[in-house]
């Protein structure tokens, strides 16, 4: 494989990639639920399944639910939801994923707007199954005190940045845990969504 425009961004990976096939694109796929409270997959049977899908260079990052992979598909929304049904068919429940390319995760990455590098802090992105649902969290939230909720809208995502050990006690932690939002969200430490690229 060839890379297509460039050697890469800073972390060294090539953002885009070229076969014989033509252009290839790194997508992450974020699992609602997986592991934490909801089903249980292990991460080698969720790396099976995506490779079963044709796609390749598939790895799993961490236990939650965060798979990277490759493929030549470019319609993103047909790409989710063949994934989707593959994910409730294989492992019997009902699915959703955030699915991201390289280049939109990097994006969400770079704009986290707080101090990541404050040892104090949890740095949190959360996504949602729909953009409206995150514009009602928010409205929902209202002004939130930005020494424990320090939270702003990004383009697709929530960035949240509380103090460390408060993630479950702060008012926008119980908001995100009820049970209006809680299926239609799915939050990832900043430092995972870096492990991922």
């Amino acid at each position: 494989m060839a890379v297509d425009g460039g050697t890469g961004n800073e972390r060294g990976a090539p953002i885009r990639l070229t076969s014989n096939v033509g252009v290839v694109t790194r997508y992450i796929a974020l699992l609602r639920g997986v592991n934490v409270g909801g089903i249980t997959i292990r991460s080698a049977d969720l790396r099976d399944l995506f490779e079963s899908l044709g796609f390749d260079d598939v790895r799993t990052v961490l236990a939650s639910g965060n798979v990277v992979f490759d493929s030549d598909r470019t319609d993103a929304a047909g790409l989710k939801r063949d994934i989707e049904r593959s994910l409730g068919e294989r492992f019997g429940y009902e699915a959703w994923i955030v699915l991201v390319t390289r280049d939109e995760l990097e994006r969400v990455i770079d704009a986290f707007p707080f101090d990541a590098a404050d040892a104090s802090r949890q740095p949190w992105v959360v996504f949602a199954s729909e953009p409206a649902a995150l514009d009602e969290l928010l409205e929902s939230a209202g002004e939130t005190d930005v020494e424990v909720d320090p939270i702003q809208r990004g383009n697709g995502v929530v960035y949240w940045n509380p103090v460390k050990g408060t993630t479950v006690d702060t008012p926008f932690a119980k908001l995100l845990a009820k049970a209006k939002y809680k299926p239609v969200t799915t939050n990832r430490n900043l430092r995972t969504l870096q492990k991922l690229l």
